[in-house]
């Protein structure tokens, strides 16, 4: 009886397995299930690069197998066990000559293509579209810089449901194909058009890239770097942060619609109709109700990666149910702490001076900390470049 239960709880867990692996797919401009190869090129570059990759790769390959061919046939055709004697000779012009030029010419014919489309990927005059990316922990801010877009700004955070699957423990049965690869708002760009990047960050290193788009460049605090891309195809890339920048870096993720002229042109309008809704009055005087209920909303979108949902925190993350600075009387203190940052904590400039003010009220009267103060946006205003 024991033995057949084992054999049913073999089989049991072997049709989990295969219902697991059936469940997961291939995710278009994404990964895909047991994927060897590169991504599928979706730009010019992109398809140089795969070129190259390969071209690189089966000239290797046939170096190698030629090396070792005649040094193997050497060792077999002239070994002692049939007789052959050392030969006695010292240099060769000839092939000292023969195995300098040759290695020469091999390096010059892989350099050549791979200079071509290296200076291509740095090219990045004339484009259509100057997006800035800016890394931040662990979520990507997007201005539009320049062309039909110019003034839209956003944050890019990974989907809330895909991090609550992964704070449960996601099962691989569970997981859809875009699982932690989701965010809240993707960057939106038209097809066919030069885009573009530059990168910078707000707190440590971070790299934004798109393999299918064959971009990758460092986002660095205090500099500005380039890259850019033009995606021939309509739909859904993506991507992550390439440098391990912090305890939530695997939330970190990149996601490009390329869309039509016409549909981009539309999502404009909509983009532009939702930051104008957005835009506050800083005179505004909330009550606490009010401002709590906005303020929980900021908080679960841009703090509870770190400080965690109960206000705990956690390792080097400072708790902030029960913190001194959130319970003084003294607002500015943590007004300051917020926008400037402190040690392990980022500035969180970017924010509006609502939310901050809603955010602060909220954590000000969340958990055990029910101190009944409110922070007003005006009060916020009054503390930027201090």
């Amino acid at each position: 009886m024991k033995s057949n239960s084992k054999i049913a709880a073999l089989l049991s867990l072997a049709g989990g397995l295969a219902t697991a692996h059936a469940a997961v797919q291939d995710l278009p401009g994404g990964p895909g299930v047991r994927q060897l190869n590169l991504h599928a090129a979706a730009t010019r570059i992109a398809v140089e690069i795969s070129w190259l990759h390969w071209f690189m790769l089966i000239t290797c390959i046939v170096i190698f197998i030629a090396v070792f061919s005649v040094m193997f046939y050497s060792i077999w055709k002239h070994r002692k066990s049939v007789g052959h004697k050392p030969a006695n000779f010292h240099e060769s012009v000839t092939v000292e000559v023969i195995w300098t030029i040759i290695p020469f010419l091999i390096v010059i014919g892989m350099a050549l293509p791979a200079t071509k489309v290296l200076v291509a990927s740095k090219d990045t005059s004339n484009a259509d579209l100057t997006i800035k990316a800016t890394g931040y922990q662990w979520k990507w801010g997007y201005d539009y810089l320049s062309g039909d877009a110019q003034g839209v700004s956003f944050v890019s955070t990974l989907d809330a449901t895909h991090r609550e699957m992964s704070n449960d423990g996601a099962r691989a049965a569970d997981m859809p194909n875009d699982y932690l690869l989701k965010v809240d708002n993707p960057l939106v760009v038209p097809v066919n058009r030069k885009i573009r990047i530059i990168t910078t960050a707000n707190d440590v290193i971070h790299a934004w890239g798109v393999p299918a788009f064959g971009v990758k460049q460092d986002a660095i605090p205090g500099f500005v770097r380039d890259t850019w891309f033009r995606s021939e195809k309509i739909g859904d890339f993506y991507g992550q942060c390439y440098e391990l920048c912090g305890k939530e870096h695997a939330y970190m993720p990149i996601h490009v619609k390329v869309v039509s002229q016409a549909d981009f042109v539309k999502w404009i309008g909509d983009q532009k109709k939702v930051m104008a809704a957005k835009q506050d009055d800083p005179a505004k005087v909330w009550t606490l109700a009010d401002i709590n209920a906005r303020g929980e909303k900021v908080y679960a979108a841009n703090c509870a990666a770190c400080h965690q949902p109960n206000g705990k925190g956690a390792g080097p993350i400072l708790p902030l149910d029960g913190s001194a600075i959130v319970k003084d009387a003294d607002k500015a203190k943590q007004i300051h702490v917020v926008l400037n940052g402190r040690n392990a904590m980022p500035a969180w400039k970017q924010l509006s001076d609502t939310d901050l003010a809603a955010v602060i009220s909220y954590t000000k009267n969340a958990w055990t900390n029910k101190t009944g103060q409110v922070v007003q946006p005006a009060e916020v205003l009054a503390q930027r470049g201090k």
